[in-house]
C-alpha cells in the first residue's frame, strides 16, 4: 500500500508473486487501462515472468466486475464498519489483511461458485489449492 497507484507499485508486487510461485507462464492477468498497467516497463515485467496481460475496454467497467463487486464488498463489510479517516496506514492495511486472508478467502460464503464455498475451500476442493495467492 502506498500513497500513489504508479507502475512501480505494480512491478514490485509481480516480483514478489514471482519471488513466491517462479515463473507464471500462461497466467492471465486483469486490469484496466491504468497508466501504470499500460506503463513500458510494467508490460516487459509482464512478459519477463510469462504473464499475459487482460486489459478491461475503454469505458467498459463491466469487464472488471469481479474485482469491482469484491471491493465493493470490502467497503461495506469492514472499511466502511470503521474509523478509517482516524487509523495509521500500517493499521489499516493490517485490518485488510485480516478481512481477506482470515475471513474473505476462508469463511465467507461467496455467491460466485456453485454451492456458495469460500475461495480456499474451492480451490481445495477442485484440486487447485497450490494456485491460492
Amino acid at each position: 500500500m502506498r500513497d500513489k497507484m504508479k507502475k512501480e507499485l505494480c512491478i514490485d508486487t509481480l516480483k514478489q508473486l514471482r519471488d513466491k510461485y517462479g515463473r507464471l507462464d500462461g497466467t492471465v492477468l486483469h486490469s484496466d487501462r491504468g497508466c501504470q498497467y499500460t506503463s513500458y516497463a510494467f508490460r516487459r515485467e509482464l512478459v519477463t515472468n510469462g504473464l499475459i496481460q487482460s486489459l478491461s475496454g475503454t469505458a467498459h467497467c463491466y469487464d472488471n466486475a469481479r474485482m469491482e463487486s469484491f471491493f465493493a464488498t470490502l467497503k461495506k463489510e469492514k472499511l466502511y464498519q470503521i474509523p478509517t479517516y482516524r487509523m495509521k496506514r500500517e493499521e489499516i492495511k493490517t485490518v485488510i489483511f485480516r478481512y481477506i486472508f482470515g475471513y474473505y478467502n476462508t469463511q465467507r460464503i461467496n455467491s460466485f461458485n456453485e454451492g456458495g464455498l469460500p475461495p480456499v475451500a474451492l480451490r481445495t476442493s477442485t484440486g487447485l489449492a497450490h494456485h491460492a495467492a
